[in-house]
């Protein structure tokens, strides 16, 4: 007999259906992308040169439609960490076998939480970026790449036996601190002259909580509110006036007000605190 633990979800129900009907339709695309292709190679209309170039084209434009959707895909679902560490370890597969660089993993644990897409995507571009910055160094000889879960974040660890002489205001890592602060993490690097660099980097799996309304935060009078929400859509004292039926003045007073209860400093910060803040 089923446990109601082991009955799926309405809301994962939906995304197994959208993930069938998206497999189907990339299976239909691909399809015709290849009877396209062997339609040109086949061809009596077209010289060996036309149709290699035409073919070329056809093949270009699939691999960009394929990648698009694999990533869009991605982004929606999620990841065992296990399952995201060996696409990260296949990815360097090839810098592993044909470079000289000995690069070493330390699995993650198999009972790790799983990872949102768009973490697990994250995650391994970060750790390719920060393999082929420490690479760059003539001394690099080997690096070690280890996973965990902590069950709130993603932690990665990146070590080297390079020079050690990496910061993190270093031009090489600015890609890598971009997509980390994308996501609200955290990136600290660790060098020893001499020793090497280490870069250890958080990843939360859950987005952050939203911001307290100001309305919560601040004590706000009714009018007040009226007036915030008028000034976040971008209205004018003088529609704000007439709207609200009061006088510009009497409009100048509460912005005034609102400016100091909020912390701002202008009336642009104050929309926008507004905007975040309250929608």
């Amino acid at each position: 007999m089923q446990s109601s633990a082991d009955i799926p979800s309405p809301k994962m129900r939906a995304l197994v259906g959208d993930h069938a009907r998206a497999i189907s339709e990339q299976a239909d695309r691909h399809a015709v992308e290849l009877e396209s292709l062997l339609a040109v190679l086949r061809s009596s209309r077209l010289d060996d040169r036309a149709a290699r170039a035409t073919a070329i084209d056809i093949a270009a434009a699939s691999l960009v439609s394929l990648r698009t959707a694999s990533d869009n895909e991605q982004s929606t679902m999620i990841e065992p960490v296990v399952t995201a560490f060996a696409r990260l370890k296949n990815d360097l597969r090839p810098l592993v076998r044909f470079g000289d660089l000995d690069v070493q993993f330390i699995e993650p644990p198999s009972t790790g939480r799983a990872l949102p897409g768009e973490v697990a995507q994250a995650a391994r571009a970060i750790v390719r970026n920060s393999v082929l910055a420490l690479a760059d160094a003539a001394d690099t000889r080997r690096v070690r790449i280890q996973w965990d879960c902590d069950g709130q974040n993603l932690l990665i660890g990146i070590r080297d036996d390079g020079p050690g002489e990496l910061s993190r205001h270093d031009d090489v890592l600015r890609p890598i601190a971009e997509k980390v602060s994308a996501l609200e993490g955290e990136l600290e690097v660790t060098s020893t002259p001499g020793w090497g660099s280490s870069l250890s980097i958080t990843l939360p799996l859950d987005p952050p909580p939203e911001p307290d309304a100001l309305e919560d935060t601040v004590q706000l009078s009714a009018r007040e509110r009226d007036v915030l929400r008028l000034v976040a859509s971008g209205a004018r004292n003088r529609a704000i006036a007439q709207q609200l039926q009061i006088s510009e003045n009497t409009v100048k007073f509460h912005v005034s007000n609102l400016l100091r209860k909020a912390g701002a400093s202008t009336r642009a910060e104050l929309a926008a605190l507004a905007k975040q803040r309250i929608g």
